[in-house]
């Protein structure tokens, strides 16, 4: 016969004249129901001061807290008299949320402050193709809207700081804002990439970008090429003296390497110039539109599902 000795259960014991915490808790509590009690109070602490900084509990005569809220950003709406053009500023994106960040609150107010209308339009590639930037570019000009008559097709690492740079209407022919000779990475003289203003009915007489280039690079020097063959002048900026200075480059080679692979016959296609295809023959699908604000700066979202001929460049996919 065996015996079964019951394990005597913990117990916290209190002054019999007053209960633990002030009467709170019961005159026995166990180990566990501590522990939860405890954890509630914190919850409840940092509730309170969450609450405390933002202003929900304060009441009226209170003594404002002394926690520093962050400020509330400065929200600039364009007004009509600023001019009769309206610029689409165009970001083909994927992936690289920290920039993205940093350029759109960036770049609404550098354009507020010149007193140039504008809408951001950040082109986010969803699909599981490589990334495309000239295909990005052509979705965002045919998605821009009949209230934008002219486009910057603008990296998102780029940031302007130089309040001289122009982003006006640019009438007389293309403008390369990122020159060669202000970009503090490209230094050749048909460089085109960066940030370059077209007037719609320019890009169109292009017939935009070349859709066959997946990965990174090659896309603006065949651009460059079309600007020629279209026979208009290329612009660039005169009398900034802040050279290499002139733009903030945000871009991390180390944390976020390039696909700069060249695939089979990819090799030979990046020097040649597409004669067919452009902005009428790009293949994609809208997945998303959202309209959204990065602290108090507007831009819209469209989440891009790009399509691939496989017997016509086989290099767009991940191999």
């Amino acid at each position: 016969m065996y015996l079964t000795r019951r394990k005597p259960a913990l117990y916290l014991r209190e002054d019999s004249r007053s209960g633990l915490f002030l009467g709170i808790l019961p005159r026995k509590c166990s180990i566990f129901k501590l522990f939860l009690t405890c954890l509630l109070l914190g919850f409840l602490s940092m509730l309170w001061l969450q609450l405390s900084c933002t202003g929900d509990v304060r009441k009226q005569g209170d003594v404002p807290p002394k926690q520093s809220c962050p400020p509330v950003p400065r929200t600039v709406n364009e007004d009509p008299s600023w001019g009769p053009h309206r610029l689409a500023l165009i970001i083909p994106f994927r992936e690289r949320f920290e920039e993205l960040l940093s350029f759109v609150p960036h770049m609404h107010q550098y354009l507020s402050d010149k007193k140039i209308r504008h809408h951001i339009f950040v082109v986010n590639q969803v699909d599981h193709y490589r990334f495309n930037r000239a295909s990005l570019i052509n979705v965002g000009f045919l998605e821009s809207g009949n209230d934008t008559d002219y486009i910057a097709m603008h990296d998102v690492d780029l940031l302007p700081l130089n309040p001289s740079l122009d982003y006006g209407f640019p009438e007389k022919g293309p403008f390369h804002v990122a020159s060669p000779d202000l970009h503090p990475l490209y230094h050749y003289k048909t460089y085109v990439g960066g940030i370059l203003l077209l007037t719609k009915q320019h890009y169109e007489l292009c017939n935009g970008m070349s859709n066959r280039f997946w990965g990174w690079g090659r896309e603006d020097d065949e651009f460059y090429r079309r600007i020629k063959g279209a026979g208009l002048q290329l612009h660039r900026p005169t009398g900034i003296s802040t050279g290499y200075q002139t733009f903030h480059h945000i871009h991390d080679p180390a944390w976020r390497k390039r696909d700069q692979k060249r695939i089979a016959a990819q090799k030979q296609e990046q020097f040649r110039v597409d004669h067919e295809g452009g902005l009428h023959s790009v293949q994609y699908r809208v997945e998303s539109r959202t309209e959204m604000t990065i602290t108090g700066a507007p831009c819209t979202v469209l989440n891009v599902l790009l399509e691939c001929d496989l017997n016509e460049t086989p290099w767009c996919a991940f191999t």
